[in-house]
């Protein structure tokens, strides 16, 4: 086990001072039942909190001139349980859960609301270990990655407000191209309306590549490039 955390040390980029602190993050409350240990739902509660203050703060740093609500619908989506988990999984955390019997043998390593605690507790444990400064730089890559694909999905809906207003429909879009390794996706995908092709985008996801599909389209029909 020591082994393991010194691994997952240098997949997070933190060395902990008191390492056991460490391992309860990692430990599941399936663990715990079947070996009366604690585990680690207290440090998800205040990890929660952490990562909320760590969202907030930076987008009220980085976006001075956006309104509370659009604030907080991307603080939602950056602290989502989809978001958490995919972080956690670019980290392999599920390999260092400590579960119990019946979980190992449901999949608990690969469970999105498992991995999502599991993400909170450790910003919990890197917070009570090493301050606030480590769990901002632990958490804000990913915080970083999510508001900037929310951001970019506010081009499919501004696109829709202007066809709709023009009266001319609801824009389509349509997977036309997908190549790369599975690891490394590569999508073109067309934005059309009323049958004619509006616009093109490529991304790393379906969904990236719908986006820069809508934005190419707003700049070819209205003259729009919010960035």
């Amino acid at each position: 086990m020591e082994n393991e955390l010194l691994r997952l040390q240098k997949e997070i980029g933190y060395t902990f001072r008191d390492a056991d602190i460490l391992t309860l993050a990692l430990t599941h409350s399936s663990y715990t039942n079947e070996s009366r240990q604690q585990c680690n739902e207290r440090l998800e509660f205040l990890g929660d909190s952490v990562l909320n203050f760590i969202t907030a703060d930076y987008l009220f740093s980085t976006y001075p001139d956006t309104d509370e609500g659009t604030l907080t619908k991307i603080r939602s989506a950056s602290v989502c349980r989809e978001s958490l988990s995919d972080f956690a999984k670019s980290l392999d955390l599920g390999d260092f859960l400590i579960l119990g019997k019946g979980e190992e043998l449901s999949g608990g390593r690969s469970n999105p609301s498992i991995l999502e605690n599991a993400c909170e507790a450790v910003i919990a444990a890197i917070y009570l270990d090493g301050g606030l400064d480590e769990a901002r730089r632990f958490i804000l890559p990913s915080i970083r990655k999510t508001v900037a694909e929310h951001r970019i999905t506010d081009f499919k809906s501004k696109l829709q407000e202007f066809t709709q207003s023009a009266k001319e429909g609801i824009p389509l879009y349509r997977v036309t191209d997908e190549s790369g390794p599975s690891h490394k996706r590569k999508f073109t995908v067309e934005a059309s309306l009323n049958g004619n092709v509006i616009g093109r985008g490529t991304g790393t996801t379906k969904k990236e590549a719908e986006q820069n599909a809508a934005r190419e389209a707003l700049t070819e029909l209205f003259g729009i490039c919010d960035t």
